[in-house]
């Protein structure tokens, strides 16, 4: 079993099939390893690598074998989506990721449908399906993960967010009208990745959270939504991976719900209890990004080697990594992984 390709021991994991460790991957989207060093070791640069399908797979690849994650992920932000319904984006710089600028719309009530398969041939989306075909082309050993904005966070990128929380509760007709829209677009941009050759898909939804929602919305709308997209993925024959933010101590019941194939978790969460609370739960994480980023290997390796003897099935950080964080100590967290 030790001959096992990266790719292989993914998908055995999350097929509850035997390995023998754990992977240790950052998936890309939310979870974004393109940090400042790579970069410029490389000479492949963000921002101009979002709008470039071609130097989106090179950078992708050169975070893959600097830091020895066993995957690669695309695209570097989480705001492909909103741009494709009407945002304004401002697309960073080298050291910062870019960000929603303007909502493209003042409330629920005021989205506009727009049809969906027009959508897939705008924006970045074409950009970041080809990075798919050529990673998945040129290394047919690793996992290619491809990374959707979850569809209570794209919502809140297209509507101002505020009123999009507010609407929840005081309009839920046209908050589940928009979340269905949302869902479906998310589901068709999945579906493209996938049949350009990405493995699976891994979804960040940070603004679903038990702390933002709370667990009545978090049920109504988070678990809905999320199982929507999740379904629809599954339809076409790859594996979920689902990122949610937060203590999850309020919403922590609704997670065995969620029919994806892996719960990733943020470091507040201990990882070891939740998998005897829910023994059928695969769970992914969930590595400090704030101990990344203050630069101590040591305490990395300690930690990871921890949450390896937890029996954690797969090894990442818990979060989006920052820009500044170093190589060195993004090596200790996945060398300690393939030498334990």
């Amino acid at each position: 079993m030790s001959s096992l390709s990266p790719k292989e021991r993914l998908l055995r994991v999350l097929d509850n099939k035997a390995v023998d460790r754990p992977p240790v991957i950052c998936t890309g989207g939310m979870m974004n390893a393109a940090i400042v060093q790579v970069m410029n070791l490389t000479g492949n640069t963000l921002p101009a690598a979002h709008h470039q399908g071609e130097l989106m797979a090179a950078l992708a690849g050169d975070i893959h074998d600097h830091t020895g994650f066993e995957n690669i992920g695309i695209p570097f932000c989480m705001t492909v989506e909103a741009e494709v319904l009407g945002s304004d984006i401002n697309y960073g710089t080298l050291a910062c990721e870019p960000k929603i600028e303007r909502e493209r719309f003042p409330s629920s009530a005021q989205v506009e449908f727009r049809d969906i398969t027009t959508m897939l041939g705008s924006g970045r989306i074409a950009e970041v399906v080809q990075a798919g075909h050529h990673i998945a082309r040129k290394n047919p050993d690793q996992p290619v993960i491809g990374n959707l904005t979850g569809p209570i966070s794209t919502a809140a990128s297209i509507i101002d967010p505020v009123t999009f929380l507010k609407e929840l509760r005081k309009d839920a007709a046209n908050s589940h009208r928009v979340l269905e829209y949302v869902s479906d677009l998310l589901i068709a941009f999945a579906c493209e990745m996938v049949e350009n050759g990405v493995t699976m898909v891994s979804i960040g939804d940070p603004t679903a959270t038990g702390e933002i929602l709370g667990p009545r919305m978090f049920e109504e709308y988070a678990v809905r939504y999320l199982n929507k997209v999740i379904d629809g993925i599954h339809g076409f024959g790859a594996p979920v991976i689902v990122h949610i933010c937060g203590r999850l101590q309020s919403v922590k019941q609704f997670l065995p719900r969620l029919r994806c194939d892996a719960v990733s978790t943020d470091a507040l969460v201990n990882l070891k209890l939740l998998k005897e609370e829910f023994p059928g739960l695969k769970v992914m994480g969930n590595v400090s990004t704030f101990m990344l980023e203050l630069g101590d290997s040591d305490k990395v390796a300690r930690h990871t080697e921890t949450l390896i003897r937890d029996g954690i099935d797969i090894i990442a950080p818990a979060c989006g990594l920052s820009t500044a964080t170093s190589l060195e100590v993004i090596r200790a967290m996945t060398d300690t992984v393939k030498e334990g």
